[in-house]
């Protein structure tokens, strides 16, 4: 069994303005790296052996903030746990995209299903790598959403649920299959970014 801390990037200037990052490469501000430090106090009690992350900086720097303060070495960079791509909406805040395609479909913007099969199959390699051990992943709302939304047939996030910059959720991975133990979901987060209208259905 592979113990798996799945922690949301700290915060971006892109993420105080509430615009939508996606594949655009944002680094972290000094509330993001504030956040990567509180993230890391918070795991410290736990036995981790490694850490990974997104190759976005954003993420990256994130996960070597927290691996520093875990004695570990730099994270690992995994491009299935990268951002969605949001195509032409990236930069944009939600009310600008609703204005610019009302309603219709962005270009650019990859699946939710997409999503899901890069960050399971990601997800299942690291817990190859690392049975009978824990690891911190350093990714994504978008991303950690997709799962949750998944692994808990959508009851979480909850109406008005967010994920927290800089958040962590445990999910354990078990013969093969991943389960979600613990997800921290906040009702309000000024630093969140992404549209509520854009909470996709998936199926299993």
């Amino acid at each position: 069994m592979t113990r798996i801390a799945l922690v949301r990037h700290g915060q971006t200037d892109w993420n105080r303005s509430r615009r939508i990052q996606g594949a655009t490469d944002i680094p972290l501000n000094d509330v993001g790296r504030r956040q990567a430090r509180d993230a890391a106090d918070a795991l410290a009690g736990g036995d981790w052996g490694a850490v990974y992350s997104s190759p976005l900086s954003r993420a990256a720097e994130t996960g070597s903030i927290i691996a520093a303060r875990l004695g570990l070495p730099d994270p690992v960079a995994i491009e299935g746990l990268a951002e969605r791509t949001y195509g032409q909406a990236e930069g944009l805040t939600g009310s600008e995209v609703r204005e610019r395609f009302a309603g219709a479909p962005v270009p650019g913007r990859e699946s939710t299903e997409s999503v899901l099969a890069r960050a399971l199959a990601a997800l299942d390699d690291l817990a190859e790598r690392h049975s009978d051990d824990g690891i911190v992943v350093v990714s994504h709302g978008g991303v950690i959403g997709a799962l949750v939304r998944w692994l808990s047939d959508e009851r979480l996030p909850a109406p008005g649920m967010l994920i927290l910059n800089g958040s962590a959720h445990m999910f354990e991975h078990r013969d093969g299959s991943l389960a979600l133990v613990d997800f921290v979901g906040a009702d309000e987060d000024l630093d969140m970014v992404g549209d509520p209208d854009d909470r996709i259905p998936v199926s299993r």
